[in-house]
């Protein structure tokens, strides 16, 4: 099986500078967890995840002591301000740059692979390094559905 009978379709992107007001807004009304950034030629130049709206453990310059951060932001109580303030943050500025990616006609263990691998949730599936598809944990289940369906006879899709 291929990546291309798992992936989800049509795949949804922003711009760079796309504020993350905007970016939260489009993957709560998409029910989506990622969001691919692409340049003004459609190309895949980075990727948004429902994590990068969560605090990260980063450790303090100087210690051994760690602490959470919140779009690059030492969070103490404040993180109902931290959320405001980056409303009109574009996203750029919290995009990650080495995005891992399948194509069409890779198979489904090299996703389960790469998701092991780097421990992600999506993977954008590109075409001339522009996507066409998202695959994400959640799409291996049409794994199951498809191989019953050939079990009954349903053909393939």
């Amino acid at each position: 099986m291929k990546v291309k009978d798992i992936m989800t379709v049509p795949v949804i992107t922003i711009g760079a500078d796309t504020q993350l007001k905007k970016v939260a807004q489009i993957m709560l009304d998409h029910n989506i967890g990622g969001v691919p950034v692409v340049n003004e030629s459609g190309e895949l130049t980075g990727i948004i995840t429902e994590s990068d709206f969560t605090a990260k453990e980063k450790g303090v310059p100087f210690s051994v002591f760690r602490a959470p951060q919140l779009f690059g932001k030492w969070l103490g109580n404040d993180a109902e301000v931290l959320y405001a303030a980056a409303e009109n943050v574009p996203a750029r500025e919290i995009m990650s740059t080495n995005v891992v990616t399948v194509k069409e006609d890779d198979s489904i263990e090299e996703v389960l692979a790469l998701i092991l691998k780097y421990d992600i949730n999506r993977i954008p599936v590109v075409k001339d390094r522009k996507p066409v598809g998202m695959v994400a944990r959640r799409d291996l289940l049409r794994v199951m559905k498809i191989n019953q369906e050939r079990a009954r006879g349903g053909g393939s899709t």
